[in-house]
């Protein structure tokens, strides 16, 4: 049976004279010790360091009190708990949990595992959390149903936001409600965020729940809403964005390349060209682990893409230096999708994003060069959930990769022949008018 009791150490003297009041916990022959928050003198003691104040052993009998009747609740659970573990749910069973320092450690966690693109995205819900509830500090227990309805209306509304930029100085801007297709993905990553907090402080299995209400229950996230139009440019439009003349150094020069980079090598996220460095770049061949997927798949999400001749000069421009430009892919994709407005405005385009390249690249594959699905889905590094099993028995060809690859650029060339052609021959009818 685990014990606890108070006791005070002449060895833990401080500077100022005083002795801190600690809680033993001994269990399965081990000791260890709570700190609290109470403080005595010397002449508050006996001559062996025992509690001789009535009011201080008052208030610590009270302590140990509460802590004997949870042991007590546990009972047989209790072999399920190590010395320190039992410490750790003794010392943190009635404190509330700072959901903003969970988001925190967890992102953390992400970036460190190398999930950057979940770990932004999180860091997104977070920072909305904190403009919310107006403090970067707040318990656990205040996100409950009423709350996610007055949350959802919130982030549908315009709302003043301070960020830091990437040389670390706050900005303010006034930021436009989000679509409601944004606001299910704010749900949803909340969600996710949740369930975490609760993984990590519920121990289900013991009957140990420090977070005991689940808001999402009630609040259904539910699937996400119709996509609107069609996420893909025609060639002609990535002909019109690759030709568009830039500032040198400009987001919109960004913008152009990295949407063109992403194109020529099958779809490459932003957030894979900002963590890879040279020696992803292997025997004339972009090789890396895709980052939105890596660490759950058994592959790793690995693929190997052919380095085209239109791709070599801006990989040799950007690889292994966004970082030192922009200080988190976040900042990045800022970066991008200011770019890509100055783009849109230049060439008359609407509501283009960097990741449109992405869905050009798999819907000229399919419905221009007709190649099958699955081969497309080879080239966008996708699992196919239906042949996961068949995956096992098959190595990956990489030169289906490349046929996709270079069929997709045969195609573009051949637009960009035809247009040419047909602006020669308007060039020549209007000379012969003259």
């Amino acid at each position: 049976m685990a014990t606890v009791s108070a006791k005070v150490y002449e060895h833990h003297k401080k500077a100022d004279g005083t002795y801190n009041v600690k809680i033993c916990v001994y269990h399965k022959g081990i000791r260890k010790y709570i700190d609290t928050t109470h403080f005595v003198v010397r002449k508050q003691l006996t001559k062996d360091f025992k509690i001789k104040d009535p009011f201080i052993t008052d208030i610590v009998e009270q302590q140990l009190r509460k802590y004997r009747n949870t042991i007590s609740d546990l009972e047989a659970k209790l072999d399920h708990f190590s010395t320190e573990t039992l410490r750790d749910f003794l010392r943190d069973m009635e404190e509330d949990i700072d959901f903003v320092k969970f988001c925190d450690d967890h992102i953390k966690t992400l970036r460190e595992n190398g999930r950057i693109k979940s770990a932004e995205n999180f860091n997104v819900v977070r920072n909305s959390l904190v403009d919310y509830f107006k403090t970067d500090s707040f318990s656990i227990n205040q996100i409950h149903y009423t709350m996610l309805l007055s949350y959802e209306r919130f982030l549908k509304s315009e709302r003043t936001m301070t960020r830091l930029n990437q040389f670390g100085k706050p900005v303010t801007t006034i930021a436009k409600g989000v679509s409601s297709s944004a606001v299910h993905n704010y749900m949803r990553d909340l969600r996710t965020l949740f369930n975490a907090a609760r993984n990590r402080y519920n121990e289900e299995d013991i009957g140990i729940f420090r977070i005991k209400h689940y808001p999402f229950k009630k609040y259904k996230v539910g699937t996400p809403p119709p996509r609107g139009k069609d996420r893909n440019n025609t060639i002609e439009e990535v002909l019109a964005i690759r030709d568009c003349v830039t500032k040198s150094g400009s987001r919109a020069e960004l913008a152009k390349e990295l949407y063109m980079l992403s194109f020529y090598l099958c779809g490459t996220n932003a957030v894979d060209f900002y963590q890879i460095g040279s020696q992803n770049l292997k025997n004339g061949r972009f090789e890396y682990n895709r980052s939105k997927t890596t660490g759950r798949r058994k592959d790793d999400a690995f693929i190997s893409v052919k380095i085209i001749d239109e791709a070599k000069p801006l990989l040799e421009k950007y690889i292994g230096k966004l970082p030192m430009r922009y200080s988190t892919v976040g900042c990045l994709n800022k970066a991008l999708s200011k770019g890509m407005e100055q783009i849109c405005h230049m060439t008359g385009l609407s509501g283009v994003t960097f990741y449109w390249a992405r869905h050009t690249f798999a819907n000229v594959a399919r419905n221009d060069c007709r190649m099958s699905k699955d081969d497309v889905a080879l080239a966008l590094n996708h699992v196919d959930e239906g042949n996961r099993t068949t995956d096992i028995y098959i190595a990956k060809d990489w030169k289906i990769v490349d046929d996709v690859q270079n069929r997709v650029m045969e195609k573009l060339k051949e637009i960009e022949v035809k247009s040419m052609t047909k602006q020669d021959k308007k060039g020549s009818i209007a000379s012969v008018a003259a």
